[in-house]
């Protein structure tokens, strides 16, 4: 890939279209629309935005509020994976904090530019970081002593199983006390029919894109991978358990569908 992720910009437009059209926000982002810009966020409307804006919301504050949580445990290092046109570390709140950003150079080229154009500011606790997750190793790529909290939102379903392993292992090689949060797909099989249905219609637009997705995993199998890999902590989010944590009790029906689940995964 010699651009940018065209998946990861469409991605911070719906992001920012939720900053723009979701009363109460679930993530509230004040940089999203400086990034990609008012009429980008609100092109191409689909029936399946308020569900991708719902699922993109739910992911990115479930990340930053478990963030919060390592933090409070003394946790000073952040590694986003697949960074994308994420804004944390340009609203980073935790004094001391540094943030890494890992992503494709062509994607990190294009955020870069826009954020000079947006005016703002790149801290100097902010490390770029280029990799390609299919191709590099993040241990040849990343200089992190000590725990670190590492977020992985988006990427997952787009890598080769042994990729996501190899990720895997080298997160719970580093010191206890690092933790990880990544999103990732359950199998279309398990799905009813219009989750299929859902499925269908979004794997068909990520792989126009040139961008499809790869691998599934069931709750259970996850969970046998993680441990194996060497985590001692897991814990599994399901849309269930995320519509109650972020959505409850909304007057507009905002909430995921059935095919997101985020895991959690910690070393002793």
């Amino acid at each position: 890939m010699d651009r940018a992720s065209r998946t990861a910009e469409r991605v911070a437009e719906r992001r920012a279209a939720h900053q723009l059209l979701d009363k109460p926000v679930v993530f509230d982002d004040p940089l999203a629309l400086a990034i990609v810009g008012r009429d980008a966020a609100l092109r191409d409307p689909s029936p399946l935005d308020p569900y991708l804006r719902a699922a993109f919301a739910a992911r990115s504050r479930f990340a930053e509020d478990e963030l919060g949580e390592a933090y409070r445990r003394g946790i000073r290092q952040y590694v986003v994976l697949g960074a994308g046109f994420d804004t944390f570390a340009y609203r980073n709140p935790f004094a001391g904090l540094r943030v890494f950003e890992v992503d494709h150079p062509a994607t990190q080229a294009v955020k870069r530019a826009r954020l000079a154009g947006a005016g703002i500011r790149i801290p100097d606790d902010v490390v770029f970081v280029p990799v390609d997750f299919a191709t590099t190793s993040l241990a040849d790529a990343l200089d992190i002593r000590g725990p670190a909290f590492f977020s992985w939102l988006g990427v997952v379903p787009y890598l080769e199983r042994d990729a996501i392993e190899a990720t895997l292992r080298y997160v719970a090689s580093l010191p206890a006390g690092t933790a990880i949060v990544f999103d990732y797909g359950t199998s279309p099989a398990s799905l009813s029919l219009v989750g299929r249905i859902v499925f269908d219609r979004m794997a068909k637009r990520v792989a126009a894109a040139g961008e499809p997705w790869k691998t599934f995993f069931a709750p259970e199998e996850l969970a046998a991978m993680l441990r194996a890999c060497g985590f001692s902590q897991v814990e599994n989010w399901g849309p269930a358990e995320l519509n109650a944590r972020y959505f409850a009790g909304r007057a507009d029906g905002l909430r995921i569908g059935e095919m997101m689940q985020i895991a959690k995964a910690a070393t002793g």
